[in-house]
């Protein structure tokens, strides 16, 4: 606020029907008895809460004001030192009336942040207090430019969907409470010091050779669907949420299950509507686990501009890349949590997606008491911790310069200052207690199983998702012709009601038997490899990054071209990468091996499924992506034994890529069905080789001609 001009005090005129105030005594005159008069006012009416907004609105305009006042008196050089003094106490008295006001409503502390807005009701209540204490206000600035657009608004868009919803409930309202909970602490004995610096050092002088983690309440059992369990660690961090903890870095490795322990943590603390941001290749994977884990709460996924998003779903998933077009809407949703997945992705603050994901938590915390927000990201916290700062902002721990709220608390309470030692400990421990969650795999070895698959699946867009769904298409077709020829020349008789599976079979039997000698056109073998070629980006991708989370990854593919277009992807990238194929010599293979095995910078070996399957070596690692499916069992089991062998200390995770919405999905389970049979087969006779290639591929065309045949009505 500007300072007010000194204005000469006339003679009072009363207008017609209004009633005459007493004229102030003497001692009462000036702009202190007006202040102190609001501030009873203001304190008699937190009595009786809630609070209102324009008694929120009394009690910003007389703490400003006071603040200026004491700042004139301290600089009038023509007052003498008794007039000062007493002018000072007066203010105190004020001052004190304030302090006990904001101990029972605490969120009027937050009126007065530097950051705080005055309102323009504000504004003119500080001209009517100015005019009563004898003062001319100052004159109203010049109005503000109105900001640039954001780089990119116009490619927004407003699915109709959520339009839908915002016609539906047009009084949805933000939730003022927040600020209840976000108490901005004024620096004291910190006041002057650069805090950030000193807090991102404390992660490396106050290192303590252990990981960064919070302490977490003991595990609880966790009601969640279709009898799956949570592990002891996951079920930890739904135990810290559900008892009030709403800000969380999980750290936690890849393969320990951080998606499942956001989304319970969020169904924990009723954070819904919820956005989760995420990279492109996992976008499908959340869909598929929000199923598993939190079935009873609707997700949609954004695509494009979201044309099929559902506006009334509990669960939003968009990717990094879509957040310039979508940006506008989410954040007028109404959000009260949002995930960050791969929250590295915005360690660049002045990128464009950074600085979307942090409008958005801001935008958030603005309008939500309390919101729960969750960064997701298996980098090790002692690496480049600068890169956090972006994370931390978006938690809401610090902004541009400072820390915020609990933190700076935090931070005042240790008692020292940066220039102490003992300092940088403290801090640390302030940060990590905030909700950083740091588990690396050896930590959790009782936890999980010595080795595991899990699937991860990807949706593929654009002409060639198009292609390989057109292609499965015509291959049922294809099947669903012969089938009824084959039923047309049964008598009446003959027909049975519903599916002949007998029939099904047969006819699977003989497009496998004509697909294997056919030269031409589509058929479950061509229309595999298609498949595996359009994969080969995505698990590309993933794989790399794996490999900035956890080091050493071993990438397996079947065919030539898919270890081509992945090894070209992380050459893009500046990952090194050995390779073992096939057609190697000796020396070239032994060469790769060991630049992988032995060489730190070496972050990747792509491997062949064929060459690479058996008498391999590759403990170092204890991840691998498979970025085409096997035929059998055999085979997938093989490549995974090249990394879980003896000698290996850590859980092993092999991470199966899946195009969803294809036949892929399909020869995935069929797969895990034959190594379930395949192992209880071992305790006795069995008469095949329920884990042959060709008992897949002939029950995966069964299982396309009776979904075509069901698709027709044919129960």
């Amino acid at each position: 606020m500007a300072r007010p001009r000194q204005r000469r005090s006339g003679g009072a005129r009363t207008e017609p029907g209004t009633t005459r105030r007493r004229a102030a005594r003497p001692a009462e005159q000036g702009l202190v008895p007006v202040l102190a008069e609001v501030a009873r006012e203001v304190d008699n009416a937190v009595q009786r809460p809630p609070t209102r907004p324009a008694v929120r609105t009394k009690f910003q305009v007389v703490a400003l004001l006071m603040r200026q006042e004491r700042a004139r008196v301290l600089a009038d050089g023509d007052a003498s030192e008794s007039a000062r003094t007493k002018q000072l106490k007066r203010l105190d008295a004020v001052a004190t009336m304030l302090a006990k006001t904001a101990a029972r409503d605490t969120s009027l502390l937050e009126l007065l942040a530097e950051d705080a807005r005055v309102s323009d009701a504000a504004r003119a209540f500080t001209a009517s207090v100015l005019r009563a204490g004898g003062l001319e206000p100052p004159e109203e600035p010049a109005p503000v430019a109105p900001p640039a657009p954001v780089r990119g608004a116009e490619t927004q868009v407003v699915p109709r969907s959520v339009i839908s919803r915002q016609l539906a409930n047009p009084f949805l309202a933000p939730d003022y409470a927040a600020a209840a909970a976000r108490v901005e602490t004024r620096a004291r004995r910190l006041a002057g010091w650069e805090l950030l610096e000193p807090l991102f050092q404390s992660f490396e002088r106050a290192a303590t050779g252990a990981p960064a983690c919070m302490a977490l309440p003991a595990p609880r059992p966790v009601s969640t669907p279709l009898g799956r369990e949570l592990m002891p660690h996951q079920s930890r961090v739904v135990a810290a949420t559900a008892g009030g903890h709403r800000t969380f870095l999980l750290a936690d490795e890849p393969g320990l299950g951080k998606t499942a322990q956001a989304l319970l943590a969020a169904q924990a603390a009723n954070a819904y509507p919820l956005l989760v941001v995420v990279p492109n290749v996992v976008k499908t994977n959340w869909a598929n686990e929000v199923r598993l884990w939190t079935p009873s709460r609707r997700s949609t996924v954004v695509n494009g501009d979201g044309d099929r998003v559902d506006g009334f779903a509990d669960i939003v998933i968009v990717n990094y890349e879509l957040l310039d077009r979508h940006v506008g809407w989410l954040g007028d949703l109404g959000f009260r949590g949002m995930v960050v997945d791969e929250a590295h992705f915005i360690k660049n603050k002045t990128s464009q997606r950074s600085q979307h994901v942090l409008a958005l938590s801001e935008r958030i915390r603005a309008r939500t008491a309390r919101p729960l927000l969750m960064a997701l990201t298996g980098t090790p916290l002692i690496n480049d911790i600068e890169d956090f700062r972006a994370i931390w902002q978006f938690l809401g721990w610090i902004d541009d310069t400072k820390p915020l709220g609990t933190l700076q608390a935090a931070l005042e309470e240790i008692g020292l200052t940066p220039a102490d030692p003992g300092f940088y400990a403290g801090a640390r421990a302030s940060v990590i207690d905030l909700g950083i969650v740091r588990r690396r795999k050896v930590d959790v070895v009782a936890d999980i199983p010595a080795r595991r698959v899990a699937d991860l699946p990807v949706e593929l867009d654009g002409a060639v998702g198009r292609s390989i769904r057109a292609a499965e298409a015509a291959l049922a077709r294809g099947m669903l012709g012969r089938y009824r020829a084959a039923m047309d020349q049964r008598s009446a008789e003959g027909v049975p009601d519903g599916i002949d599976h007998e029939l099904v079979r047969k006819v699977a039997a003989a497009e496998l038997k004509d697909s294997s000698t056919r030269t031409g056109g589509e058929n479950v073998f061509t229309m595999v490899r298609r498949i595996g070629q359009a994969k080969a980006g995505l698990a590309a991708d993933y794989a790399a990054q794996l490999a900035r989370n956890v080091g050493k990854v071993v990438f397996f593919a079947k065919h030539i071209d898919v270890m081509d277009q992945a090894e070209q992807t992380f050459a893009q990238r500046g990952i090194r990468y050995a390779s073992i194929r096939g057609d190697q010599t000796p020396k070239a293979r032994e060469k790769n091996l060991a630049a992988f095995v032995h060489d730190p910078e070496v972050s990747i070996v792509v491997c062949s499924l064929m060459a690479a399957g058996v008498g391999l070596n590759l403990q170092v690692a204890s991840n691998l992506v498979l970025a085409e499916l096997s035929w059998t069992d055999a085979e997938q089991t093989q490549a995974i034994d090249r990394i879980h062998r003896i000698g290996q200390t850590e859980p092993v995770t092999a991470w199966r890529i899946i195009a969803a919405q294809t036949v892929d999905s399909k020869i995935a389970k069929l797969i895990d069905s034959k190594s379930g049979l395949a192992a209880r087969a071992l305790d006795g006779a069995a008469e095949e080789d329920l884990s042959s290639s060709t008992t897949v591929q002939l029950e995966t065309l069964i299982g396309l001609l009776t979904d075509a045949l069901t698709a027709e009505g044919v129960a």
